[in-house]
């Protein structure tokens, strides 16, 4: 639904779900959440095996799965053992393991499979990044500047491998978590939405699949746009969009009616979000014109628990000073500094809402 501009939003289900369970005994409590980085790993772990695809015509011996993925079986017996507990496998009888449902989404062979996401903390640029969130905390400076000497985004275009590895995380997240806003929202009124920052092309694929009379332009830097498009192809919509090379820092594709932006507003501070904004704003052309921001929101009231608060430590210790999640409240005001106002929030799955601002 969409949500009125004003009001408290109340913790959706998934965002409790993802939340680390309230424990009793304060020492088991805190056993749990230090034990956190462990269960990521092993996740990560089984995610670049493949193990969950091995898994997927049912249940099977270790020792079957352990040579098809080329692991050791003992090792491999107590990765699986381990996450049997945390939900993610089955342990049956005779060392035999079976996918749950979250284990399902380690495939890589089902839509909207989220393996990109779980291998991303295994890949070493990663944690090295994160291995320096003292010094994050002590400076305020980039967790990545101070492992790699250079940000996020330049490192991204020395290390194809790595850009690819993104890539694939954010066309998993896209086609998970985003699904739910592209059937909510009303993207048939538009004639044009510009996917700005749209990476391949899977969320502009889901509008268009969704919405026959729409037609999209798929907009993000020229080596971006030279690899993207596929899911377009495969959705059978590419004779509807237009791929555009260029950063939206210095403007967006004339002709939109709608200018959508994924999981990117976040990458960027308060000054550049504005500037952002104002070359939308610049290329509105009626009071139905609108700029979207799909983004994980932090709820306005500090007491509400949110995964929310998690990913933006991410932002803290990945991205550039100032990168951040935000909340409501923190959108009307960048809003009204570009001549824009807050219209209101489309929920989407946990956390994650679609914020739609019109002229003012």
């Amino acid at each position: 639904m969409n949500r009125p501009e004003h009001g408290m939003e109340p913790l959706h289900p998934t965002d409790a779900a993802a939340l680390p369970g309230a424990v009793a005994d304060p020492v088991a409590r805190m056993m749990q959440l230090t034990s956190g980085a462990w269960i990521a790993q092993a996740l990560s772990a089984a995610a670049t095996l493949g193990v969950a695809d091995e898994m997927a015509a049912g249940p099977r011996p270790v020792s079957e799965i352990a040579k098809a993925v080329g692991a050791d079986e003992t090792n491999l017996y107590r990765l699986l053992r381990a996450l049997a507990d945390a939900q993610v496998f089955e342990e049956i009888p005779d060392r035999r393991f079976a996918l749950t449902p979250v284990g399902e989404l380690l495939r890589e062979d089902i839509h909207g499979s989220m393996r990109g996401w779980a291998h991303k903390f295994a890949r070493p640029y990663h944690r090295a990044a994160w291995g320096q969130l003292l010094e994050v905390l002590r400076t305020g400076r980039s967790g990545f500047d101070l492992a790699h000497g250079m940000s996020g985004f330049e490192y991204l275009s020395r290390n194809p491998d790595d850009a690819e590895s993104l890539d694939a995380e954010m066309t998993s997240i896209a086609t998970r978590l985003t699904a739910p806003i592209v059937q909510r929202y009303d993207f048939g009124r538009f004639g044009t939405v510009v996917d700005c920052g749209g990476g391949r092309g899977a969320l502009l694929a889901a509008i268009l699949s969704a919405n026959p009379r729409v037609r999209g332009v798929l907009y993000d830097l020229p080596h971006v746009v030279e690899r993207a498009g596929q899911p377009l192809v495969e959705a059978g919509v590419l004779d509807r969009c237009e791929l555009v090379g260029g950063s939206f820092l210095d403007s967006v594709p004339a002709g939109g009616d709608a200018y959508l932006f994924s999981q990117v507003i976040h990458n960027w501070d308060d000054t550049d979000v504005v500037r952002i904004l104002s070359n939308c704003r610049a290329q509105m052309r009626s009071e139905d014109s609108r700029v979207l921001f799909a983004e994980y929101l932090i709820p306005d009231d500090p007491r509400q628990p949110s995964l929310s608060k998690l990913i933006d430590l991410e932002m803290m210790v990945i991205c550039e000073p100032g990168a951040q999640h935000r909340t409501r409240e923190d959108f009307r005001r960048l809003f009204r500094r570009a001549g824009l106002r807050l219209v209101g929030v489309t929920d989407g799955p946990g956390s994650l809402g679609l914020v739609e601002a019109a002229l003012a």
